[in-house]
């Protein structure tokens, strides 16, 4: 019932993911960041088991750190994926993670990518994708809509677009979303839509 997407534009990346916490029929949250800032021009956005999620994008995350420490330099986008896909790879034939991955980044020489990795280690370099039950509208949504030179404002329109066909259309749709963008002035935090707002129980 997740919804994680995103699209590379004119210099750079975006994804969005639903921000629900649900186990069965419970909704726990509605403030779970899914994506997931792996270093400063890289973004993981993750889709499946809870656990698997947080440990193996943490696992990720800090390889990539480990990386830079021992090297000086940072790994490219392309080479973060590849390793992510061979991590997942080998996990496989062990003790599979159920986890899916879209992997933003941005890079001096080749410019935004974005990476489709797949809880089987299926690895492609594509310029839109999506995860989840979401992914029925979203695709399509893009289908029709995306340009590779899209502007940020454009990006983000269609973003919406993708946003609400899953509010309208999908039984189960998740009511918040964050939306996050790499490019040439880092990865970070561009917006949030929310329907729902967390509310705290008072304590009986």
């Amino acid at each position: 019932m997740e919804c994680v997407f995103g699209l590379v534009g004119n210099g750079f990346a975006i994804v969005a993911a639903d921000t629900s916490a649900v186990h069965s029929i419970l909704l726990h949250k509605n403030n779970e960041d899914k994506i997931m800032v792996l270093d400063p021009h890289k973004l993981v956005a993750a889709s499946g088991e809870p656990g698997d999620r947080v440990q193996f994008t943490e696992y990720v995350q800090k390889n990539v750190s480990l990386y830079k420490f021992r090297n000086g330099i940072p790994l490219t986008t392309a080479a973060a994926a590849n390793f992510t896909r061979g991590e997942l790879a080998t996990a496989l034939r062990k003790n599979p993670y159920s986890v899916n991955i879209l992997m933003a980044g941005y890079d001096n020489e080749s410019g935004a990518s974005l990476y489709y990795i797949d809880y089987i280690a299926t690895l492609h370099k594509v310029d839109k994708g999506a995860f989840g039950y979401g992914s029925y509208f979203s695709l399509s949504t893009m289908d029709r809509h995306y340009r590779s030179d899209m502007s940020v404002e454009e990006a983000i329109e269609l973003v919406d677009k993708c946003i609400l066909e899953i509010r309208s259309r999908l039984v189960v749709a998740p009511p918040n979303f964050v939306i996050k963008i790499v490019d040439k002035d880092g990865a970070r935090t561009y917006a949030q839509r929310q329907s729902v707002q967390d509310v705290t129980t008072a304590a009986v």
